[in-house]
């Protein structure tokens, strides 16, 4: 089958995707869409670390801010939207960049899998909601130990829908099916020092920006402070810092730690594809050579 091209940019958070996608579409002629569960919500900049419109370079940029942050966005949303949007690029003679760090996100938007809709189960909820972060991933452990190796086992919201979703399923729902794009995969990652490095520095950058105002307003507009909780990482340690449960200087700590496990969880997901071709952030001939693998891809 002669199936249409894809790029897609994946890796671990601060690995510099955002930047290399935008490079390689002003190469290609390619047009970027985002992959992250929480890039989807409006309002939702510093928090998420979502490209600028100077960033952007005049590439345009899809899957961003189109979500009210108090309402759930589903991968199911996710993928109908991005695939249609993706056939649309490639349509207009483009060249669809996916790029993100969100794996799941990634995997089914390129495979195309039609994924089921399984609605809250209140009185599973119920139950569950007495249970500890712990006791949490030791019944999921039980349901889909894969899963919970790569899901937020900080975030109790989390582990309850992978639960949930694993109760009905019997898993998470993989990702095998029919190819539906002929796709190349770049992934960025570096040392670990040099991305804790990279990790520590964007946070403090963020911070300086206004990463905390952008928590404190999204409350003040109506997000309780459980449903910020539910976004995990930033928004649930500047949370807390609002709140007065921790000091700031805990809070970057304690944000600084929970990225790190992150990332390794990220790494534990994508490693899973074994037609990554990975290349390090660092290097100065990192840019040249995604591009030359961009074009050849093109060529072939």
């Amino acid at each position: 089958m002669n199936l249409p091209k894809m790029i897609v940019i994946c890796g671990p958070t601060a690995s510099g995707k955002s930047a290399l996608a935008v490079e390689i579409a002003k190469a290609i002629g390619g047009e970027i869409i985002s992959a992250d569960s929480r890039q989807v919500y409006r309002g939702m900049d510093l928090g998420t670390g979502k490209v600028t419109k100077k960033e952007m370079a005049g590439v345009p940029h899809y899957m961003l801010d189109i979500a009210d942050p108090k309402r759930q966005f589903s991968v199911a949303q996710f993928v109908k939207k991005a695939q249609r949007i993706a056939k649309d690029i490639s349509k207009r003679g483009k060249v669809p960049i996916v790029c993100g760090g969100t794996g799941f996100y990634i995997d089914t938007l390129v495979q195309g899998n039609a994924l089921p809709e399984v609605p809250p189960n209140t009185e599973l909820r119920k139950e569950l909601s007495v249970l500890s972060k712990e006791q949490l991933l030791a019944r999921l452990l039980t349901l889909d130990s894969e899963r919970a190796e790569t899901v937020d086992v900080q975030n109790p919201v989390r582990l309850v829908r992978a639960i949930e979703i694993a109760t009905v399923l019997g898993s998470v729902p993989k990702v095998f099916t029919d190819p539906q794009w002929n796709v190349l995969y770049i992934g960025l990652d570096t040392k670990d020092d040099n991305l804790k490095e990279r990790i520590h520095a964007r946070l403090l950058a963020r911070i300086r920006q206004g990463m905390i105002k952008e928590v404190s307003g999204l409350h003040e507009a109506g997000l309780s402070w459980k449903r910020l909780y539910s976004f995990g990482l930033e928004y649930r340690f500047v949370a807390d810092y609002l709140k007065k449960n921790i000091s700031k200087e805990q809070m970057i700590t304690d944000l600084y730690s929970a990225t790190w496990q992150y990332v390794k969880r990220q790494r534990t997901w994508f490693k899973r594809n074994k037609n990554i071709i990975w290349l390090d952030p660092t290097k100065k001939a990192t840019l040249s050579k995604a591009t030359s693998l961009a074009k050849k891809h093109l060529r072939a």
